[in-house]
């Protein structure tokens, strides 16, 4: 049996394993510093390409699973930097997968291009492409050194359609153990939140009659339409905080001497969360019934696009970014304000639903416009806005190496992924 230690000694020995703490402390932070400064300097040698990508993608505004040309512009400046793209992933003509690295640690940043009708890139979409493209291209200059692999995620359709949705059930997101994006708005927003959506069309079936000579035989699915939106904008009064619903009609009839036998709502639905969604569908869909019963209709609702659930923001990731870009000299709102500030309703959120993710906004002058009014379109391209596409992948691309350098992190992220696996399988 050893002699007991003395004093002295067991003082020593706390010291040392302290300096060694300390030493493999110091050592960290110098790895993750010379991290940074190689990924931020890939990044800004590729800053005129990418102002360009934002600037061409912006020029040629294509609308949801249309995004042909954007498509290519985006993949070209990974394919030049060797990385390994996947065409069609999902059996979605416009969604890509652009890989980097071999790590065990899998980083995805999500790239969106798709336009608006009419009013093109109002949401700001060729930001998203660029900043993406630029924070592959930082992350795939540490690739090997961190042990990680970089995928850069061509999602197409998120305005509608719910490209990431589909993607996220046919497996493209199976790998990815974070996913990262940042979106344009009128001001920086750490940890923006979104609502849940429904997209959905009612369509009315009656009977056509000639209006004047004949029209106690028609059936006016026009008026049908008329009762629900009376209904709908009762229940406006009614409905839960954070609870929207907003809609156009898509067919009212085809010439006012015709009863119009056919007519349709386009609908959105949207609340703070899934549960709440349901609800708020329940009590519309009375109002919807209650066309077709007035007026001796029938009526269906359709289902147009994959519901969007709310965005969850990872709370380390969410954490390492609110750190990183306040570095580069932003201010993003107060955490207490961002529930307020909901950002409509994204396909990220259910992304976020199953993959620990952040979904920030990164703000422009946007000369008091908002995102899907022409005067954001239009500063789309500005300066800031260009500033936004090099800072957006800069702070992205830290936030991914914190991460990854930070050995607790690393391993939760690494553990839930191995757990979802299971869960698939």
């Amino acid at each position: 049996m050893p002699p007991p230690r003395s004093g002295h000694e067991e003082t020593r020995g706390d010291l040392a394993r302290a300096d060694r703490a300390v030493a493999e402390h110091a050592d960290g932070t110098r790895a993750t510093t010379i991290a940074v400064d190689a990924s931020d300097a890939a990044i800004a040698a590729a800053t005129g390409r990418l102002v360009e990508l934002s600037h061409a993608i912006h020029a040629e505004p294509e609308l949801a699973f249309e995004e042909t040309r954007s498509v290519a512009k985006t993949v070209a400046p990974l394919i030049e930097r060797g990385f390994q793209v996947d065409l069609g992933v999902a059996d979605l003509a416009t969604a890509f997968r652009a890989t980097y690295g071999s790590g065990d640690l899998t980083i995805g940043i999500c790239a969106e291009y798709d336009a608006l009708p009419e009013i093109g890139h109002a949401c700001g979409h060729n930001i998203i492409a660029a900043a993406a493209v630029g924070t592959g291209l930082g992350l795939a200059e540490v690739a090997d050194e961190l042990g990680i692999t970089v995928i850069v995620l061509g999602t197409p359709a998120e305005e509608s359609g719910g490209g990431k949705v589909l993607m996220l059930e046919r497996g493209v997101f199976d790998d990815v153990a974070m996913a990262m994006m940042v979106h344009p708005g009128p001001v920086d927003i750490a940890g923006a939140r979104s609502l849940a959506l429904a997209d959905i069309g009612v369509v009315f079936h009656g009977r056509e009659a000639h209006a004047s000579a004949s029209p106690e035989l028609g059936r006016n699915a026009g008026d049908a339409v008329t009762i629900a939106q009376v209904a709908l904008g009762l229940l406006r009064q009614h409905i839960q905080p954070g609870q929207q619903l907003h809609g156009i009609v898509g067919d009212g009839g085809v010439a006012p001497n015709i009863v119009p036998g056919r007519a349709e709502l386009l609908y959105y639905l949207r609340a703070a969360d899934s549960a709440s969604l349901d609800e708020l569908m329940r009590r519309a869909s009375a109002c919807f019934e209650a066309g077709a019963l007035a007026t001796g209709c029938t009526h269906e609702i359709r289902t147009l696009a994959p519901t969007y659930t709310e965005l969850t923001p990872d709370a380390a990731l969410l954490c390492a970014y609110r750190e990183q870009i306040a570095d580069l000299g932003r201010v993003p709102i107060a955490p207490e304000l961002e529930a307020r500030r909901p950002l409509g309703s994204t396909d990220m959120g259910n992304v976020t639903n199953v993959i620990p993710g952040i979904h920030p906004v990164i703000g422009i002058d946007a000369g008091g416009a908002v995102t899907h009014q022409p005067g954001f379109a239009a500063a789309s391209v500005n300066a800031s806005a260009d500033r936004a596409v090099t800072d957006g992948a800069l702070a992205l691309a830290r936030t991914a190496i914190a991460i990854a350098r930070d050995e607790v992190q690393r391993d939760r992220l690494l553990e839930r992924l191995v757990r979802r696996q299971e869960e698939v399988r």
